[in-house]
């Protein structure tokens, strides 16, 4: 069985033999054209290579700073809350089906006290700023850090 399995017709072709007579197509100068850098033996030029021109990596102007080290955040305000109704858990998850914060699997959550804070709320989040702590605490509910 293995031993019938035969190529694609056209799914390979015959290497090219540069430099082998005028009649091949490829002869004398063997597909690599007169004179100059390419034409050269052991010609290796780096995709990006400008021909000495300043190449566009240092043409454009840098502004700004990237943090590599930048930890991802979705803000949450209390009065946010308050589309899960009283007596909730709120975690990551409940947020997200909520629609209060993006798909962003790996950002930290933070909740802050901006608005007023619905009754008995569990919350689990990874940061809380004082003011959203004491308010949750004030309307019976807790706060748990989970990171």
């Amino acid at each position: 069985m293995l031993n019938e399995l035969t190529k694609r017709p056209g799914s390979t072709s015959a290497r090219k033999r540069v430099g082998r007579g005028r009649g091949s197509g490829k002869g004398k100068t063997a597909g690599t054209g007169f004179k100059g850098q390419g034409t050269r033996s052991g010609k290796k030029i780096k995709a990006w290579f400008e021909g000495g021109q300043m190449p566009l990596q240092q043409r454009v102007p840098k502004r700004g700073f990237h943090n590599r080290f930048r930890t991802d955040v979705e803000i949450v305000n209390v009065k946010d809350l308050a589309k899960l109704g009283d007596g909730a858990t709120v975690d990551a998850e409940s947020l997200r089906n909520a629609g209060l914060i993006r798909g962003t699997r790996g950002a930290l959550v933070k909740l802050l006290g901006n608005g007023d804070a619905p009754s008995n709320l569990t919350v689990k989040v990874d940061r809380v700023s004082a003011s959203a702590k004491s308010k949750i605490e004030a309307a019976g509910g807790s706060v748990e850090l989970s990171a």
